[in-house]
């Protein structure tokens, strides 16, 4: 368990599509679909597609539920961590900044992200 190099897009290339690449392993899906999905959403609501209302809907639309995590202690709980303490399911977890897929305890993304700082994520609903 722990961090797995991803990268869904189709050119590999790094371009700031932190959010696509995330939602490709949350929703077994392709960077192409996601992407084109996340685009149509994001023009109902007159935004961007990466913006956090446009895939935060998308996630609800999708299945999702959001959760928001204590600022007790900011600094301490990492992204590593939050994939030590969630072992089985499948969560989009943001920093503020990043956005990364963790299921079943790893957590996916172009660099290991795990010292990062969750601030909410979401679940998917069985």
């Amino acid at each position: 368990m722990g961090f797995i190099m991803y990268n869904s897009n189709p050119l590999g290339k790094y371009v700031g599509d932190c959010v696509v690449r995330a939602l490709t392993v949350a929703l077994n899906d392709t960077w192409e679909n996601i992407y084109a999905d996340l685009t149509m959403t994001g023009r109902f609501m007159y935004d961007m597609p990466n913006s956090n209302a446009v895939w935060a809907e998308y996630l609800k639309m999708n299945g999702f539920r959001y959760s928001s995590l204590p600022d007790t202690c900011p600094s301490c709980y990492t992204i590593s961590q939050f994939a030590k303490d969630n072992p089985r399911g499948t969560y989009v977890v943001a920093t503020g900044s990043h956005v990364v897929a963790v299921v079943d305890g790893n957590y996916f993304d172009t660099s290991d992200s795990g010292n990062e700082v969750p601030i909410y994520y979401f679940r998917k609903e069985r």
